[in-house]
Order: C-alpha cells, then sequence, then structure tokens
C-alpha cells in the first residue's frame, strides 16, 4: 500500500448521501387549503369583502404557510425557492385568467348566430324587428380592406427596416427612427382624419367628377399609416437579432450585401417579421374609427373597394353594439367571433409558412 493510499481514507459515495428530503405535494394542498379556510373565515366572518378578496389574501397566507412549512422539511434556501416558484405561478395564472374570460365569453355569446344566415346575408333592408341579418359585406369588407392595407405596408415596412438596420447612417436615419416612434403611438381616429382630409377631400373628387367619395380603398390607407410603424419597429429589432458572423461569412465568401439581406438576414429573421407582421394585421382588423370616417360603413355588400362605401367586421361590431334592436347584441357578439376567428386563422397560417419555408431551407 502506498503513502497516498494509507494518507486518504476510503469515501463511499451512496445514494443517500445525495438523497435531500422533499416537501410532499399532498402537504402543500394542505397549506393552500388551509390558507383560503382562514381567509374565507377572516374576511366573510368580518365582512369586509367577498371572494375576490378570500382569494387575494388567501394567496397571501399561502405564500407565508409554504414558506414556514417548507422550511421546516427542506430547509430556508429550498423554502424560498419553492415561494418564488408559487410567485411566479401565480403571475402566470393571473396574465391567463383574464385572456381565458375574454375567450370564454366571446365563444359562448358569439355561437348564437353562428349560422349560414350570418354568414351569407348583410343587413341591407333588415329592421329593427327583422331577427336575420347577417355580416357577410363587412367579412367582404374586412378582407378587402386589411389585404389592400397589408399589401402596400408589408413591403415598405419592411424595405424601411432594412434600410434602418443595414445601410442607414447619420441624421437622415435617426430622424426616420424618430418619425416610425412617434407614429407607433398616434391614435387611429388621426389616421382616418389624415387619410379624410387627403384622399377622400382632395384626391378622390379627381376621380370622382369633382365629388368626394367614400370608399374602401381609403380606409385601406388610414390602416396602412397604421400598420407600418409596427412592421418597421418589429422588423428592426428582429434583423438586429441575426448574428453578425452570418452576414460576415456570406461577404467573406463574395456574396454582394443585397444578395446576403435576401438569402441570409431575411431568411434567418422571417419568424419574428411574420410575428409582427401578424400583430400588425391584427391591429388594423379591429380598428373601427378610421373606417368610420373614409368609408361611410354600409349596409349592403360592396365588392369594389375603390367604388363607394364599405363596411367592416370592426365597424360592424360598433354598430350593432348601440343598436336598439334586441336581435342586434347576438350579431355583434357573432361579429366579434368572426373577426377573432379570421385573425386567429390567418396568424397560424402565417406561422405555419414561415415554419415550413424555415425547415425546408
Amino acid at each position: 500500500m502506498s503513502l497516498l493510499d494509507r494518507e486518504m481514507p476510503d469515501v463511499v459515495m451512496t445514494s443517500d448521501n445525495l438523497r435531500t428530503r422533499k416537501f410532499p405535494l399532498v402537504a402543500n394542498l394542505l397549506v393552500a387549503v388551509a390558507a383560503l379556510v382562514v381567509s374565507a373565515a377572516v374576511v366573510l366572518g368580518t365582512g369586509i369583502g367577498n371572494w375576490v378578496l378570500v382569494l387575494v389574501l388567501g394567496g397571501v397566507f399561502y405564500l407565508v404557510g409554504l414558506n414556514f412549512a417548507a422550511g421546516r422539511v427542506e430547509g430556508k434556501r429550498a423554502a424560498r425557492n419553492r415561494m418564488w416558484q408559487a410567485l411566479i405561478y401565480t403571475a402566470c395564472l393571473l396574465a391567463i385568467l383574464p385572456l381565458a374570460s375574454v375567450v370564454w365569453t366571446l365563444v359562448s355569446k358569439g355561437v348564437a348566430r353562428l349560422d349560414g344566415d350570418f354568414f351569407g346575408s348583410s343587413m341591407n333592408n333588415i329592421g329593427a324587428r327583422d331577427a336575420g341579418g347577417g355580416a357577410y359585406h363587412a367579412i367582404i369588407g374586412t378582407l378587402e380592406q386589411v389585404g389592400i392595407a397589408a399589401l402596400i405596408a408589408i413591403p415598405l415596412g419592411v424595405l424601411g427596416a432594412i434600410y434602418l438596420v443595414e445601410y442607414g447612417r447619420g441624421k437622415f436615419a435617426g430622424t426616420v427612427r424618430f418619425f416610425v416612434d412617434v407614429m407607433t403611438g398616434i391614435p387611429s381616429i388621426v389616421a382616418g382624419l389624415f387619410v379624410l382630409s387627403f384622399w377622400v377631400l382632395i384626391v378622390s373628387p379627381w376621380f370622382n367628377d369633382g365629388q368626394p367619395q367614400y370608399s374602401g380603398f381609403a380606409a385601406s390607407l388610414a390602416l396602412t399609416v397604421l400598420m407600418l410603424p409596427t412592421i418597421v419597429r418589429s422588423t428592426e429589432e428582429m434583423l438586429r437579432l441575426v448574428p453578425g458572423p452570418l452576414r460576415e461569412g456570406s461577404y467573406a465568401l463574395g456574396v454582394p450585401q443585397w444578395k446576403t439581406i435576401l438569402k441570409v438576414v431575411l431568411p434567418t429573421a422571417a419568424p419574428g417579421i411574420v410575428t409582427g407582421v401578424m400583430l400588425a394585421i391584427a391591429r388594423a382588423a379591429g380598428e373601427t374609427a378610421p373606417v368610420l370616417l373614409v368609408a361611410g360603413g354600409l349596409t349592403r355588400i360592396n365588392f369594389d373597394p375603390f367604388d363607394g362605401g364599405q363596411a367592416s367586421l370592426a365597424l360592424y361590431v360598433y354598430q350593432q353594439a348601440g343598436d336598439a334592436s334586441k336581435f342586434a347584441p347576438d350579431r355583434a357578439w357573432t361579429a366579434a367571433l368572426t373577426l377573432v376567428a379570421i385573425v386567429l386563422i390567418l396568424t397560424i397560417g402565417a406561422k405555419l409558412l414561415a415554419r415550413r419555408n424555415k425547415l425546408t431551407r
């Protein structure tokens, strides 16, 4: 036996040395129940609040009790970790609850008019006592107005972001960023007033025998003004996240800058760009004021966005929600559900398309 073997004692590591005491799930549930019981006794017994205060105070009691009980079993360090974990879960639940409540309310009240008549007819010649009527004209208007706005805003927004990230230097780029930031917070009614004063009152008379004309295209221009800053800012942030070595590797191979942007930078940032574009489209689809100002909001079907007024689903919801007819609220809820479903379908389709393009490269 060597001198090293005689001086170093044998240390046998077993699973018992690595095993620590865990706070059981049953005990965790018991702490939660006890916290709710104590909270209910305090709040309801004294009459200082209702079940909302019971839940809030119960959450506080639960965190205090969890910290004390888990500290006796696992130690103070593990107890603090468990308490912060509970806080994170609680914050997540509080963030999800309003969304779940909105979705549940929308679905439960929106199914009342999910029928063929709602999707196949308009509100033309529908009186206050008529149970029929639908949103076909509003669906057509929304799809055309948002589609035209997307065709204008997406190329301009993406190209503007490419300029700011890849080429923009000096005062002009700083000025562009400043105005993009200002436009991000512009109220939608201001965009509608701008298009009303410029396009409807000044430009449209040139094509309509001197008379101003409302149109779905005017609404698309107003929606474009609202979509542009969102697309520019989101695309700019996504392009900045593309690693620099990707560009440098492309330049080292002799690829010109425009082709590097087209073949390397944009495909890498495509998922994030798609997310920003869909956020802009969702905002545009839900705008009411610009459509009301420059499109008029007709009750009949109009497939031509360049000739005559149009409605939209958001404007349709606004009109039906303020209608005195007892049948109007059901139409408003179903139209709101339809609008959310359209945006959801477009978002899922865009995400799947971006994912497919990424996987095929």
